[in-house]
Protein backbone atom coordinates (compact mmCIF):
# COMPACT_ATOMS: atom_id res chain seq x y z
CA UNK A 1 0.00 0.00 0.00
CA UNK A 2 1.30 3.16 -1.05
CA UNK A 3 2.74 5.61 2.17
CA UNK A 4 1.86 9.04 2.72
CA UNK A 5 2.98 12.10 4.74
CA UNK A 6 6.52 12.08 6.15
CA UNK A 7 7.89 13.95 9.05
CA UNK A 8 11.59 15.10 8.35
CA UNK A 9 13.35 17.39 10.12
CA UNK A 10 17.11 17.32 9.17
CA UNK A 11 18.28 18.62 5.82
CA UNK A 12 21.21 16.96 3.88
CA UNK A 13 23.49 19.78 4.79
CA UNK A 14 22.81 19.30 8.61
CA UNK A 15 23.48 15.29 8.02
CA UNK A 16 26.71 15.67 6.40
CA UNK A 17 27.76 18.12 9.35
CA UNK A 18 26.48 15.69 11.90
CA UNK A 19 28.33 12.77 9.98
CA UNK A 20 31.66 14.73 9.03
CA UNK A 21 31.87 16.12 12.96
CA UNK A 22 31.29 12.82 14.27
CA UNK A 23 34.10 11.32 12.12
CA UNK A 24 36.46 13.62 13.10
CA UNK A 25 35.57 13.34 16.86
CA UNK A 26 35.91 9.44 16.55
CA UNK A 27 39.29 9.93 14.92
CA UNK A 28 40.55 12.69 17.28
CA UNK A 29 38.99 11.74 20.91
CA UNK A 30 37.69 8.50 20.57
CA UNK A 31 35.57 5.86 22.89
CA UNK A 32 36.69 4.11 25.74
CA UNK A 33 36.20 0.41 25.18
CA UNK A 34 36.98 -1.97 28.10
CA UNK A 35 36.66 -5.32 25.77
CA UNK A 36 40.07 -6.67 25.63
CA UNK A 37 38.78 -9.00 22.45
CA UNK A 38 37.70 -5.64 20.66
CA UNK A 39 40.20 -3.53 21.66
CA UNK A 40 42.81 -6.37 19.39
CA UNK A 41 40.66 -6.60 16.85
CA UNK A 42 40.54 -2.68 16.43
CA UNK A 43 44.34 -2.26 16.89
CA UNK A 44 44.64 -4.54 14.24
CA UNK A 45 42.75 -2.67 11.87
CA UNK A 46 44.62 0.61 12.56
CA UNK A 47 42.85 2.12 15.21
CA UNK A 48 45.06 3.98 17.42
CA UNK A 49 44.83 2.85 21.80
CA UNK A 50 45.73 3.97 24.75
CA UNK A 51 44.38 3.26 28.05
CA UNK A 52 41.37 1.97 26.38
CA UNK A 53 40.45 4.81 24.37
CA UNK A 54 40.65 3.36 21.46
CA UNK A 55 40.89 6.35 18.00
CA UNK A 56 39.05 5.65 14.52
CA UNK A 57 40.21 6.31 11.34
CA UNK A 58 37.72 7.52 9.35
CA UNK A 59 38.40 5.31 6.59
CA UNK A 60 37.56 2.34 8.51
CA UNK A 61 34.46 4.14 9.84
CA UNK A 62 33.27 4.44 6.38
CA UNK A 63 34.29 0.72 4.91
CA UNK A 64 32.07 -0.90 8.17
CA UNK A 65 29.10 1.25 7.04
CA UNK A 66 29.02 0.31 4.23
CA UNK A 67 28.84 -3.62 4.87
CA UNK A 68 25.54 -3.19 7.38
CA UNK A 69 22.87 -4.27 5.18
CA UNK A 70 19.95 -2.06 4.35
CA UNK A 71 17.03 -4.19 5.48
CA UNK A 72 16.62 -7.62 7.18
CA UNK A 73 14.08 -10.08 7.66
CA UNK A 74 12.83 -10.95 11.79
CA UNK A 75 10.73 -14.12 11.62
CA UNK A 76 8.45 -15.51 14.35
CA UNK A 77 8.59 -18.62 16.38
CA UNK A 78 7.91 -21.20 13.47
CA UNK A 79 9.75 -19.13 10.91
CA UNK A 80 6.59 -19.23 8.67
CA UNK A 81 6.16 -15.61 8.98
CA UNK A 82 8.57 -12.76 8.77
CA UNK A 83 8.62 -8.63 9.03
CA UNK A 84 11.13 -7.23 6.95
CA UNK A 85 12.98 -4.52 9.56
CA UNK A 86 14.33 -1.39 7.24
CA UNK A 87 12.65 1.05 4.21
CA UNK A 88 9.53 2.29 5.05
CA UNK A 89 8.37 -0.68 7.50
CA UNK A 90 7.47 -0.34 11.39
CA UNK A 91 7.43 -2.91 13.72
CA UNK A 92 6.01 -1.53 17.51
CA UNK A 93 7.33 -3.52 20.83
CA UNK A 94 6.86 -2.79 24.33
CA UNK A 95 9.77 -1.38 25.81
CA UNK A 96 12.39 -3.51 27.41
CA UNK A 97 14.03 -4.09 31.05
CA UNK A 98 11.53 -1.87 33.11
CA UNK A 99 11.79 -3.21 37.24
CA UNK A 100 8.81 -1.84 37.99
CA UNK A 101 5.15 -2.94 37.53
CA UNK A 102 1.65 -1.41 37.73
CA UNK A 103 0.09 -3.78 40.22
CA UNK A 104 -3.49 -4.88 38.13
CA UNK A 105 -5.67 -5.47 41.41
CA UNK A 106 -4.13 -2.43 43.86
CA UNK A 107 -2.62 -0.36 41.35
CA UNK A 108 0.21 0.03 43.44
CA UNK A 109 3.70 0.35 41.88
CA UNK A 110 5.91 -2.90 42.72
CA UNK A 111 8.60 -5.06 41.65
CA UNK A 112 7.91 -7.13 38.86
CA UNK A 113 8.11 -10.74 38.94
CA UNK A 114 8.03 -13.63 36.79
CA UNK A 115 4.32 -14.13 36.92
CA UNK A 116 3.75 -10.42 36.02
CA UNK A 117 6.03 -11.41 33.26
CA UNK A 118 3.69 -14.37 31.77
CA UNK A 119 1.05 -12.22 31.99
CA UNK A 120 2.39 -9.54 29.92
CA UNK A 121 3.49 -11.79 27.15
CA UNK A 122 0.34 -13.37 27.33
CA UNK A 123 -1.45 -10.27 26.97
CA UNK A 124 1.18 -8.90 23.81
CA UNK A 125 0.21 -11.78 22.00
CA UNK A 126 -3.44 -10.83 21.39
CA UNK A 127 -2.41 -7.24 20.27
CA UNK A 128 -3.42 -6.49 16.37
CA UNK A 129 -0.57 -3.44 16.64
CA UNK A 130 2.11 -3.91 18.89
CA UNK A 131 3.60 -7.10 16.42
CA UNK A 132 6.54 -7.98 18.23
CA UNK A 133 7.34 -9.09 21.89
CA UNK A 134 9.99 -7.68 23.98
CA UNK A 135 11.65 -9.02 27.65
CA UNK A 136 9.94 -6.37 29.15
CA UNK A 137 10.54 -6.53 32.65
CA UNK A 138 13.26 -7.76 34.68
CA UNK A 139 11.98 -10.52 37.46
CA UNK A 140 12.49 -9.63 41.05
CA UNK A 141 12.23 -13.16 42.52
CA UNK A 142 14.59 -14.32 39.65
CA UNK A 143 18.73 -14.28 40.40
CA UNK A 144 19.66 -11.50 38.44
CA UNK A 145 23.01 -13.66 37.27
CA UNK A 146 19.82 -15.08 35.12
CA UNK A 147 16.94 -12.58 34.98
CA UNK A 148 17.92 -11.82 31.20
CA UNK A 149 18.01 -15.99 30.26
CA UNK A 150 14.12 -15.98 32.25
CA UNK A 151 12.28 -13.31 30.17
CA UNK A 152 13.44 -14.91 26.96
CA UNK A 153 12.38 -18.47 28.60
CA UNK A 154 8.91 -18.08 29.43
CA UNK A 155 8.75 -15.62 25.51
CA UNK A 156 9.56 -18.62 23.64
CA UNK A 157 7.67 -21.23 25.85
CA UNK A 158 4.41 -18.88 25.32
CA UNK A 159 4.55 -16.80 21.82
CA UNK A 160 4.98 -17.15 18.44
CA UNK A 161 5.72 -13.21 17.55
CA UNK A 162 9.82 -12.29 16.86
CA UNK A 163 11.32 -10.48 20.27
CA UNK A 164 13.34 -7.91 21.01
CA UNK A 165 15.82 -8.48 23.79
CA UNK A 166 18.84 -8.31 25.65
CA UNK A 167 21.54 -10.06 27.99
CA UNK A 168 22.86 -9.18 31.14
CA UNK A 169 26.13 -10.54 31.26
CA UNK A 170 28.48 -12.66 29.00
CA UNK A 171 26.75 -16.11 30.25
CA UNK A 172 23.13 -14.97 29.53
CA UNK A 173 23.83 -14.28 26.37
CA UNK A 174 25.32 -18.06 25.94
CA UNK A 175 22.51 -19.86 27.38
CA UNK A 176 20.14 -17.19 25.26
CA UNK A 177 21.90 -18.05 21.78
CA UNK A 178 21.32 -22.11 22.71
CA UNK A 179 17.80 -21.24 23.98
CA UNK A 180 17.02 -19.47 20.41
CA UNK A 181 19.15 -21.98 18.44
CA UNK A 182 17.18 -24.87 20.11
CA UNK A 183 13.75 -23.14 19.06
CA UNK A 184 14.99 -22.51 15.13
CA UNK A 185 16.57 -25.79 14.70
CA UNK A 186 20.44 -25.19 14.61
CA UNK A 187 22.90 -22.55 14.59
CA UNK A 188 22.78 -21.90 10.94
CA UNK A 189 18.41 -21.88 10.74
CA UNK A 190 18.72 -19.20 13.32
CA UNK A 191 21.50 -17.02 11.33
CA UNK A 192 19.23 -17.46 8.44
CA UNK A 193 15.61 -16.84 10.15
CA UNK A 194 16.32 -14.91 13.12
CA UNK A 195 13.78 -14.81 15.64
CA UNK A 196 15.47 -12.01 18.01
CA UNK A 197 16.83 -8.46 17.93
CA UNK A 198 19.46 -8.18 20.79
CA UNK A 199 20.04 -4.57 22.34
CA UNK A 200 23.43 -3.69 22.61
CA UNK A 201 23.79 -0.43 24.69
CA UNK A 202 27.20 1.44 24.67
CA UNK A 203 27.12 3.76 28.21
CA UNK A 204 27.01 7.42 27.44
CA UNK A 205 28.88 9.49 27.10
CA UNK A 206 31.44 7.42 24.80
CA UNK A 207 31.80 4.47 26.63
CA UNK A 208 31.41 0.70 25.75
CA UNK A 209 31.54 -1.75 28.59
CA UNK A 210 33.37 -5.34 28.51
CA UNK A 211 29.83 -6.91 28.42
CA UNK A 212 27.98 -4.89 26.54
CA UNK A 213 30.67 -4.81 23.92
CA UNK A 214 31.07 -8.64 24.25
CA UNK A 215 27.40 -9.36 23.59
CA UNK A 216 27.85 -7.19 20.29
CA UNK A 217 31.13 -9.36 19.58
CA UNK A 218 28.61 -12.34 20.01
CA UNK A 219 25.37 -11.25 18.21
CA UNK A 220 28.00 -11.00 15.15
CA UNK A 221 29.85 -13.90 15.77
CA UNK A 222 26.20 -15.72 15.06
CA UNK A 223 24.66 -13.81 12.95
CA UNK A 224 22.56 -12.34 15.21
CA UNK A 225 20.67 -8.98 14.71
CA UNK A 226 21.83 -6.57 17.15
CA UNK A 227 20.37 -2.66 17.82
CA UNK A 228 22.50 -0.31 19.00
CA UNK A 229 21.03 1.37 21.77
CA UNK A 230 22.68 4.35 23.38
CA UNK A 231 20.59 5.94 25.95
CA UNK A 232 21.75 9.47 26.68
CA UNK A 233 20.61 12.14 28.61
CA UNK A 234 20.80 15.73 27.79
CA UNK A 235 22.65 18.16 29.30
CA UNK A 236 24.08 15.40 31.85
CA UNK A 237 25.34 12.43 29.87
CA UNK A 238 25.11 14.20 26.55
CA UNK A 239 25.33 17.85 24.96
CA UNK A 240 22.02 19.75 26.71
CA UNK A 241 21.46 20.63 22.88
CA UNK A 242 19.82 18.35 20.43
CA UNK A 243 23.03 18.88 17.78
CA UNK A 244 25.36 18.12 20.35
CA UNK A 245 23.47 14.81 21.45
CA UNK A 246 23.22 13.68 17.50
CA UNK A 247 26.48 13.61 17.13
CA UNK A 248 27.56 12.08 20.78
CA UNK A 249 25.20 9.42 19.84
CA UNK A 250 26.36 8.51 16.40
CA UNK A 251 29.87 7.97 17.95
CA UNK A 252 28.59 5.76 20.01
CA UNK A 253 26.19 3.80 17.41
CA UNK A 254 29.24 4.21 14.57
CA UNK A 255 31.95 2.88 17.21
CA UNK A 256 29.83 -0.51 17.63
CA UNK A 257 29.15 -0.44 13.93
CA UNK A 258 32.63 -0.92 13.01
CA UNK A 259 33.30 -3.72 16.51
CA UNK A 260 30.24 -5.63 14.72
CA UNK A 261 31.32 -6.08 10.72
CA UNK A 262 35.15 -6.24 11.73
CA UNK A 263 33.77 -9.10 13.41
CA UNK A 264 31.50 -10.30 10.64
CA UNK A 265 30.73 -7.98 7.58
CA UNK A 266 27.67 -7.98 6.97
CA UNK A 267 26.27 -8.73 10.12
CA UNK A 268 22.25 -7.10 10.85
CA UNK A 269 22.56 -3.87 13.01
CA UNK A 270 19.96 -1.19 13.94
CA UNK A 271 20.63 2.15 14.50
CA UNK A 272 18.67 2.84 17.69
CA UNK A 273 18.12 4.76 20.71
CA UNK A 274 16.60 5.95 23.90
CA UNK A 275 17.16 9.44 23.82
CA UNK A 276 16.19 11.39 27.26
CA UNK A 277 15.96 14.83 28.73
CA UNK A 278 16.69 15.65 31.94
CA UNK A 279 14.08 17.67 34.44
CA UNK A 280 16.59 19.54 35.97
CA UNK A 281 14.12 20.93 38.74
CA UNK A 282 13.28 17.31 39.80
CA UNK A 283 16.68 15.73 38.45
CA UNK A 284 14.81 12.95 36.61
CA UNK A 285 15.09 11.83 33.16
CA UNK A 286 11.93 12.46 30.38
CA UNK A 287 12.12 10.17 27.82
CA UNK A 288 8.91 11.56 26.33
CA UNK A 289 9.75 15.40 26.35
CA UNK A 290 8.76 16.80 23.44
CA UNK A 291 12.94 17.19 23.06
CA UNK A 292 14.06 13.71 23.85
CA UNK A 293 11.12 12.81 20.88
CA UNK A 294 12.64 15.33 18.43
CA UNK A 295 15.51 14.18 18.65
CA UNK A 296 14.60 10.66 18.29
CA UNK A 297 13.16 11.22 14.80
CA UNK A 298 16.13 13.21 13.96
CA UNK A 299 18.21 9.96 14.87
CA UNK A 300 15.95 8.00 12.81
CA UNK A 301 16.94 10.61 9.47
CA UNK A 302 20.82 10.14 10.52
CA UNK A 303 20.27 6.29 10.33
CA UNK A 304 18.20 5.92 7.17
CA UNK A 305 20.70 8.56 6.01
CA UNK A 306 23.57 5.86 6.08
CA UNK A 307 21.10 2.79 4.62
CA UNK A 308 20.70 1.21 8.46
CA UNK A 309 17.36 -0.26 9.68
CA UNK A 310 16.09 2.54 12.43
CA UNK A 311 14.73 2.21 16.17
CA UNK A 312 13.82 4.44 18.44
CA UNK A 313 11.89 4.93 22.62
CA UNK A 314 8.63 6.32 21.97
CA UNK A 315 5.07 5.50 22.77
CA UNK A 316 6.05 5.65 26.62
CA UNK A 317 5.37 7.91 29.41
CA UNK A 318 6.47 9.54 33.03
CA UNK A 319 3.60 9.51 33.89
CA UNK A 320 2.89 6.91 37.17
CA UNK A 321 -0.47 6.06 36.30
CA UNK A 322 -2.65 5.56 33.00
CA UNK A 323 -4.29 9.64 32.51
CA UNK A 324 -4.18 12.45 30.48
CA UNK A 325 -0.31 12.30 30.90
CA UNK A 326 0.36 9.43 30.04
CA UNK A 327 -2.06 9.45 26.75
CA UNK A 328 -0.90 12.78 25.26
CA UNK A 329 2.85 12.00 25.79
CA UNK A 330 2.28 8.34 24.27
CA UNK A 331 0.30 9.59 21.68
CA UNK A 332 2.77 11.94 20.54
CA UNK A 333 5.44 9.76 20.36
CA UNK A 334 3.64 7.52 18.77
CA UNK A 335 2.19 10.04 15.91
CA UNK A 336 5.94 11.50 15.33
CA UNK A 337 7.66 8.35 15.36
CA UNK A 338 5.24 6.57 13.09
CA UNK A 339 5.11 9.43 11.01
CA UNK A 340 9.20 9.64 10.82
CA UNK A 341 9.19 5.87 9.42
CA UNK A 342 11.28 4.60 12.96
CA UNK A 343 11.62 1.07 11.85
CA UNK A 344 11.55 -0.41 15.62
CA UNK A 345 9.66 1.20 18.32
CA UNK A 346 10.03 0.13 21.61
CA UNK A 347 8.08 1.51 24.86
CA UNK A 348 3.90 1.03 24.49
CA UNK A 349 2.60 -0.08 27.96
CA UNK A 350 5.73 1.97 29.63
CA UNK A 351 5.10 4.14 32.44
CA UNK A 352 7.72 6.38 34.84
CA UNK A 353 10.95 6.98 33.06
CA UNK A 354 11.18 3.38 30.72
CA UNK A 355 10.83 1.53 34.40
CA UNK A 356 7.38 0.39 34.60
CA UNK A 357 4.76 -1.63 32.51
CA UNK A 358 1.43 -1.49 33.15
CA UNK A 359 -0.97 -3.82 31.16
CA UNK A 360 -3.57 -1.71 30.83
CA UNK A 361 -1.63 0.94 29.27
CA UNK A 362 -0.30 -1.44 27.08
CA UNK A 363 -3.50 -2.21 25.32
CA UNK A 364 -4.87 1.50 25.75
CA UNK A 365 -1.25 2.08 23.36
CA UNK A 366 -2.58 -0.79 21.14
CA UNK A 367 -4.98 1.48 19.87
CA UNK A 368 -2.73 4.26 19.72
CA UNK A 369 -0.75 2.19 17.52
CA UNK A 370 -3.52 1.54 15.13
CA UNK A 371 -4.43 4.47 14.65
CA UNK A 372 -0.91 6.39 14.24
CA UNK A 373 0.10 3.40 11.58
CA UNK A 374 -3.45 4.60 9.86
CA UNK A 375 -1.88 8.03 9.05
CA UNK A 376 0.77 6.59 6.81
CA UNK A 377 -1.68 4.32 4.70
CA UNK A 378 -3.18 5.78 1.65
CA UNK A 379 -6.47 7.97 2.82
CA UNK A 380 -8.07 6.87 -0.69
CA UNK A 381 -7.59 5.09 -3.97
CA UNK A 382 -11.02 6.18 -5.48
CA UNK A 383 -10.73 7.45 -9.05
CA UNK A 384 -12.24 11.18 -9.04
CA UNK A 385 -14.84 9.67 -11.88
CA UNK A 386 -16.11 7.59 -9.36
CA UNK A 387 -16.62 10.28 -6.82
CA UNK A 388 -18.20 12.20 -9.52
CA UNK A 389 -20.63 9.83 -10.64
CA UNK A 390 -21.69 9.00 -6.87
CA UNK A 391 -21.93 12.42 -5.45
CA UNK A 392 -24.45 13.07 -9.01
CA UNK A 393 -26.20 9.65 -8.82
CA UNK A 394 -26.97 10.91 -4.58
CA UNK A 395 -27.59 14.64 -5.02
CA UNK A 396 -28.47 17.04 -3.07
CA UNK A 397 -30.43 15.83 -0.25
CA UNK A 398 -29.66 12.66 -0.61
CA UNK A 399 -28.72 9.71 1.19
CA UNK A 400 -25.64 7.74 1.64
CA UNK A 401 -26.31 5.49 4.29
CA UNK A 402 -28.02 3.48 1.33
CA UNK A 403 -25.74 3.13 -1.29
CA UNK A 404 -23.97 -0.27 -2.06
CA UNK A 405 -20.37 2.22 -2.41
CA UNK A 406 -20.75 2.61 1.48
CA UNK A 407 -21.54 -0.63 2.40
CA UNK A 408 -18.59 -1.88 0.26
CA UNK A 409 -15.97 0.76 1.44
CA UNK A 410 -16.72 1.22 4.96
CA UNK A 411 -14.82 -1.26 6.49
CA UNK A 412 -11.62 -1.02 4.36
CA UNK A 413 -11.75 2.74 4.30
CA UNK A 414 -12.21 3.55 8.08
CA UNK A 415 -10.13 1.85 10.81
CA UNK A 416 -12.06 0.14 13.31
CA UNK A 417 -10.68 0.61 17.48
CA UNK A 418 -11.63 -1.88 19.75
CA UNK A 419 -13.76 -1.29 22.81
CA UNK A 420 -11.07 0.25 24.54
CA UNK A 421 -12.31 3.61 22.95
CA UNK A 422 -15.58 4.65 23.81
CA UNK A 423 -18.10 6.10 20.97
CA UNK A 424 -21.46 5.42 22.59
CA UNK A 425 -23.86 8.47 23.20
CA UNK A 426 -23.94 9.83 26.52
CA UNK A 427 -27.20 7.89 27.47
CA UNK A 428 -26.12 4.71 26.00
CA UNK A 429 -22.29 5.16 28.35
CA UNK A 430 -24.48 6.02 31.40
CA UNK A 431 -26.39 3.27 31.09
CA UNK A 432 -23.40 0.90 30.69
CA UNK A 433 -21.56 2.52 33.42
CA UNK A 434 -19.81 5.02 32.74
CA UNK A 435 -16.77 3.27 32.00
CA UNK A 436 -13.49 4.94 31.50
CA UNK A 437 -10.65 3.95 28.56
CA UNK A 438 -8.59 1.92 31.69
CA UNK A 439 -11.97 0.93 33.27
CA UNK A 440 -12.84 -1.03 29.88
CA UNK A 441 -8.74 -1.53 29.55
CA UNK A 442 -8.90 -4.13 32.43
CA UNK A 443 -11.77 -5.77 30.87
CA UNK A 444 -9.79 -6.53 28.40
CA UNK A 445 -6.48 -7.65 29.89
CA UNK A 446 -8.86 -9.95 32.44
CA UNK A 447 -10.71 -11.45 29.47
CA UNK A 448 -6.56 -12.43 27.49
CA UNK A 449 -5.56 -13.55 30.94
CA UNK A 450 -8.18 -15.91 31.52
CA UNK A 451 -8.35 -17.35 28.30
CA UNK A 452 -6.97 -21.12 27.94
CA UNK A 453 -3.90 -20.61 25.65
CA UNK A 454 -1.28 -23.74 25.07
CA UNK A 455 2.21 -23.65 23.29
CA UNK A 456 2.44 -25.81 20.11
CA UNK A 457 5.99 -26.17 20.39
CA UNK A 458 6.78 -30.03 20.70
CA UNK A 459 7.65 -31.71 24.04
CA UNK A 460 11.17 -32.51 22.95
CA UNK A 461 11.88 -28.89 21.92
CA UNK A 462 9.88 -27.52 25.76
CA UNK A 463 12.33 -30.41 27.71
CA UNK A 464 15.58 -28.75 25.81
CA UNK A 465 14.30 -25.20 26.49
CA UNK A 466 14.05 -26.83 30.17
CA UNK A 467 17.63 -28.23 30.43
CA UNK A 468 19.00 -25.13 28.82
CA UNK A 469 16.84 -22.62 31.92
CA UNK A 470 18.24 -25.80 34.65
CA UNK A 471 21.77 -25.22 33.38
CA UNK A 472 21.63 -22.03 33.56
CA UNK A 473 20.52 -21.94 37.09
CA UNK A 474 22.80 -24.03 38.00
CA UNK A 475 26.07 -21.95 37.03
CA UNK A 476 24.84 -19.22 38.85
CA UNK A 477 24.90 -21.24 42.46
Amino acid sequence: MKQMTRLVYLTKDKIDSIHSTTLQLLEDTGVRISNEEAKILLKQTGCTISEDIVKFPQSLVMKSLESVPSNFSLYSRDGTDSFSIGQDNVLINPGSSAAFFKDRTSGEIRKGTSKDIHDLVKVVEQLEYIKAQSTALIPSDVPIEIAGLHRLYVILKNSTKPIITGAFSKDDFHFMRQMLETVAGDSDKLANKPQAIFDCCPSSPLIWSDTTCQNLIDCAKASIPAQIVPAPLMGVSSPVTISGTLVQQNMEILSGIVIAQLVNPGTPLVYGGAIGSMDMRYGTPRFSSVEATMTACMSNEIGKHYGIPTHAYLGTSESKTEDAQSGYETGLGLIMGILSRINVISGPGMLSQLNCQSLEKLVIDNEFCGSALRLIQESDNLMIDEVHDLISSVGPGGDYLKQKHTRVNYRTKHLFPSEILCRLNIPTWVEEGQKTAVDRAKSVVNKILNQQTGSVLSKSTIDDLDRIYDNARKSTT
